[in-house]
């Protein structure tokens, strides 16, 4: 794993690219985090459920993304609608295994993420404590 060598450079500019993907892109939510953002959205749950959650192989699920690959839940204006209650999958990026793998992954990555290579670096132990917090809300 590339992160293990070098430190990682990271600064969330807030451009909002992170919530854009393609037809395999998913946002997965846990029902605790799902529930948590239901609440800050002050929504009932069936409507929340039927406007923003979508099922997922498995049994789990996901928040939509709509027609354009942008997540349902980013603003307008290009913001999270959500910041204070996003999921883990939304709180730990851009330290996911498969950005991190290697550096042609991350420079890969940082050609989507303008943050990628600017502000503080990172050591392996953040990164590792963020790849964990993926891995447990995976388990």
């Amino acid at each position: 794993m590339y992160y293990r060598f070098v430190a990682l450079r990271f600064r969330c500019s807030g451009c909002g690219r992170c919530c854009h993907g393609d037809d395999d892109s998913f946002i997965a939510v846990s029902g605790e985090e799902a529930e948590r953002i239901r609440r800050y959205l002050g929504l009932s749950a069936a409507w929340f459920r039927r406007r923003y959650l979508v099922p997922l192989d498995g049994g789990e699920r996901g928040l939509r993304i709509d027609a354009g690959g942008r997540c349902a839940l980013l603003g307008r204006d290009g913001r999270c609608r959500i910041y204070p209650v996003r999921p883990t999958q939304c709180r730990t990026y851009p330290f996911w295994p498969e950005n991190v793998a290697s550096r042609s992954a991350w420079l890969r990555e940082a050609r989507r993420c303008e943050g990628i290579g600017r502000g503080p670096h990172y050591p392996r132990r953040y990164v590792e404590a963020q790849l964990r917090r993926l891995e447990e809300d995976d388990g």
